[in-house]
């Protein structure tokens, strides 16, 4: 049996924050890390393995959920276990093929932005994120770090 790994960093910061300090300091958090369980956590039946780092401001961020077909949505994602093909999500949903996790793996990148309502004010809260993605037969905690991407997808 196959496992999906999905290593997720977050970097989120508010407009108090885009100094150009403050930059440098979010461009020197890594996007690649070792697996280590705990604080990895196997979801599904032990199908799939989550790696998250960085930041999550507004808790629960990325969502994770498996449908009656065995495919995986998390983010902007979804992954069908059985061909082990990632595709991108779109806002009118529909789905775009990125590519193959067998035995390699993909990169995602995006920035985005939102509107936080806290306090009685309205704020934005930008992040960055990246998503390592990757099917594997038996894990290797070093699994990202042995290896480039066979492909980085950017939106």
């Amino acid at each position: 049996m196959s496992i999906l790994v999905v290593q997720i960093t977050i970097k989120q910061w508010d407009k108090s924050q885009r100094t150009a300090e403050h930059i440098q300091q979010r461009a020197a958090i890594a996007k690649l890390y070792p697996i280590n369980v705990p604080p990895a956590v196997y979801i599904f039946n032990k199908q799939c393995l989550i790696d998250p780092h960085g930041d999550d401001l507004l808790g629960n961020r990325v969502r994770y959920s498996q449908d009656d077909n065995g495919k995986i949505t998390f983010d902007r994602f979804q992954v069908c276990l059985k061909s082990k093909v990632l595709d991108y999500i779109g806002s009118d949903k529909t789905c775009r093929s990125i590519g193959s996790l067998d035995n390699q793996w993909i990169q995602c990148q995006y920035d985005w932005r939102y509107s936080v309502y806290e306090g009685g004010f309205y704020y934005w809260l930008y992040e960055e994120v990246c998503i390592n993605v990757i099917s594997v037969n038996e894990l290797d905690e070093n699994v990202f770090l042995k290896a480039s991407p066979a492909l980085v997808f950017t939106l």
